[in-house]
């Protein structure tokens, strides 16, 4: 059973910007499917010539992912709605799995042991210390 994919789908594939599911149905249908290979070779040739579409654009400067604070502000729940909904989606139905490694890597370092935050923070004062010039 041979699986559509759109233009996107495949651009989407050679930036690694789809969910993991999608990843797999495409490498799968990849191996089974030389035409389907052949689309994806003159994708790649179009991009290596220049020629890139809006949405390439987009998807490949990320665009429409949020920054790092503001996922922050997402895990502390201190967002408006339209904020956290256009984020909801962007990790849930969109699955970029930058900005879910991104939150993954938050909510590590939120759930820290404090005296592990606080040895850190010692450090980096000690190494600064006497570096600062009085004024």
């Amino acid at each position: 059973m041979a699986t559509k994919f759109t233009q996107a789908d495949l651009e989407a594939y050679l930036d690694e910007a789809l969910p993991m599911e999608l990843m797999a149905q495409v490498e799968g249908a990849l191996r089974d499917d030389p035409k389907l290979a052949q689309q994806l070779m003159a994708i790649n040739g179009r991009r290596d010539a220049g020629l890139h579409s809006l949405g390439e654009i987009w998807r490949r400067h990320r665009l429409t992912c949020p920054s790092r604070e503001q996922l922050g502000s997402y895990l502390l729940e201190v967002l408006d709605q339209d904020e956290l909904a256009h984020i909801r989606f962007h990790l849930e139905v969109s699955g970029c799995r930058t900005c879910q490694a991104n939150l993954a890597d938050l909510k590590t370092r939120r759930l820290e042991d404090r005296t592990v935050v606080d040895g850190r923070r010692k450090k980096y004062f000690q190494s600064s210390a006497g570096q600062l010039k009085r004024g």
